[in-house]
């Protein structure tokens, strides 16, 4: 079975309406690294659909880095009874290419009017 696709920025005003969740199937490190924000993760290792029970009515998108893990499992992921399911076409590579934010520990803050790296002042 195939997942639908769909675009970042269709993603995005869907999210914004609130008729769509946001799964990342990506590993728990992948997701610590980046993540686009509000997506709740749910790693394809250990994937569990009774997790989303209060979701299931609503439209899933699920993402990977560049779309070919989750294309890949998209029988897997279809099958789970959502209303609706989606791949991110592109993944969180075409998210980002899309000009839409994302979460990430490289992120630079300021503090103090200085510039952090990580853990270097």
């Amino acid at each position: 079975m195939k997942l639908k696709s769909i675009d970042p920025l269709t993603l995005k005003k869907r999210l914004d309406e609130g008729e769509a969740i946001l799964i990342d199937v990506r590993e728990v490190h992948e997701h610590a690294r980046e993540h686009i924000e509000g997506a709740r993760l749910a790693p394809l290792s250990c994937f569990n659909v009774e997790d989303f029970g209060e979701h299931r009515e609503k439209m899933a998108a699920f993402y990977c880095q560049s779309g070919t893990r989750t294309s890949f499992n998209a029988g897997l992921l279809s099958s789970k009874n959502f209303r609706d399911a989606y791949h991110l076409s592109g993944g969180i590579m075409a998210w980002k290419a899309a000009g839409l934010p994302t979460h990430s520990k490289r992120d630079v803050s300021s503090e103090g009017g200085r510039r952090r790296f990580g853990w270097l002042f």
